[in-house]
C-alpha cells in the first residue's frame, strides 16, 4: 500500500517537476534564480508555522465531525489519522484522503460509508469558506465573478438537496431501481445519514467558520511572501488571489491543482504588473510551504502510523 502511495507521490513530483521547470523557462531561469536569493528565508519557518496551523484547525474539524457521528477514536488517534490523510493532498480533490476512512476502520471497524462523508464534508466546509474569501474579493476588484457565483450556486443546490430529506429520500428511491446500485443502497443511505447530521445549520456554520480561520493562516502566509518580495498587496488582494487560485486548482481536478493553481497565481501577479520572475518566484515558495510541506507532514506522519499500528494494507488506494 505505501509503495503505491510512494510511487503515486513520485510521479507527481515528477510531473511538478516539468511544470515547475516550465515556470522558470517562460519567467527567464536566471532572473527567478535571483528573486529566490532576494526571499529573506528567515521568513521560512513561520510559513511553515502558519501552514501547521491550517493543519491543525482542519484536524480539529475532523475530529469533531468524528464526534458528531459518535466514532469513538482517541485524540492521538484521531491526530495521527488526520495527519495520515495528508499524505494524499496531491490526489484530484483530495479525495484521496478517503484513506483516513480505511485507518478509521483499521483502528476502531467503524464501516468506510459511515466516515467517508466526513472527507466530503470537509471538502465541502472549505469550498464554502474559500467562496467567502472569493467572493468578497470578485466583488471588490472586479475578477472572476462570474465563475465564484457558479461555484457558490453549485454548493448551494448540493446543501439543499442533502440538507432537506424531502428531496434527498426520493432521489436515493429512484438510486434503488438501478440494478448496479441495489446491493450498495444499505452504505449509500448511511453515507447520507452521516452528510444530513455534519450539515444541519449548526454544524454546517461552525464548521465553515473554523474552514475560514484554517484558510486564512495560509492566505496569510501568501500575504507576506508578496510583501516579503516587496509586492504592494493588501491582505484582502492576496487571500482573494490565493482563495481564488485554490478554487480554480479544485475545479480542474488535477492531483493538487497542479498547474492549474500555479498558473493562476503567477497570471493575476502578472496581470497587476509584477514582473514575471517574482511572480513566479512567490508561487513556487506559498506551494512549497502549502502543498508539498502538507505532503511531507503526511509522509512523517504515516511513518509514525505505521510504527504504532503496523503496516498499512489497504491495497485499493
Amino acid at each position: 500500500m505505501i509503495q503505491k502511495i510512494k510511487h503515486k507521490i513520485l510521479i507527481t513530483l515528477a510531473v511538478a517537476g516539468v511544470l515547475y521547470l516550465g515556470f522558470t523557462i517562460y519567467a527567464d531561469l536566471p532572473k527567478v534564480i535571483d528573486s529566490f536569493g532576494s526571499f529573506n528565508w528567515f521568513l521560512f519557518p513561520l510559513l511553515l508555522l502558519l501552514s501547521l496551523s491550517n493543519y491543525f484547525s482542519r484536524f480539529l474539524k475532523w475530529d469533531y465531525y468524528l464526534s458528531l457521528l459518535k466514532i469513538k477514536v482517541k485524540k492521538i488517534d484521531s491526530l495521527s489519522i488526520f495527519m495520515s490523510g495528508l499524505i494524499m493532498s496531491v490526489t484530484p480533490g483530495k479525495m484521496g484522503e478517503l484513506l483516513k476512512s480505511f485507518l478509521v476502520k483499521e483502528i476502531n471497524g467503524t464501516s468506510i460509508s459511515k466516515s467517508a462523508p466526513i472527507i466530503m464534508v470537509e471538502r465541502i466546509t472549505d469550498f464554502i469558506s474559500l467562496l467567502l474569501i472569493a467572493l468578497a474579493g470578485a466583488y471588490l476588484y472586479n475578477y472572476g465573478r462570474t465563475i465564484v457565483i457558479g461555484v457558490a450556486i453549485f454548493f448551494v443546490l448540493v446543501l439543499i438537496v442533502i440538507s432537506n430529506k424531502s428531496v434527498a429520500l426520493p432521489v436515493l428511491k429512484m438510486l434503488e431501481k438501478i440494478k448496479y446500485l441495489s446491493k450498495y443502497m444499505h452504505n449509500i443511505h448511511d453515507a447520507y445519514e452521516s452528510s444530513y447530521r455534519m450539515l444541519k445549520p449548526m454544524p454546517l456554520l461552525f464548521m465553515t467558520v473554523l474552514s475560514l480561520l484554517s484558510w486564512a493562516f495560509e492566505c496569510l502566509g501568501y500575504y507576506l511572501i508578496l510583501r516579503n518580495f516587496g509586492i504592494d498587496y493588501s491582505i484582502l488582494l492576496a487571500a482573494f488571489s490565493y482563495a481564488f487560485a485554490t478554487i480554480i486548482g479544485a475545479l480542474s481536478m488535477l492531483p493538487g491543482g497542479l498547474g492549474v493553481t500555479e498558473g493562476s497565481l503567477t497570471f493575476m501577479l502578472i496581470e497587476k504588473g509584477i514582473a514575471k520572475d517574482l511572480a513566479v518566484a512567490s508561487t513556487f515558495i506559498v506551494r512549497v510551504v502549502t502543498l508539498w510541506f502538507a505532503v511531507f507532514v503526511g509522509i512523517i506522519s504515516v511513518s509514525i502510523y505505521q510504527r504504532r499500528f503496523g503496516k498499512i494494507t489497504v491495497e485499493s488506494l
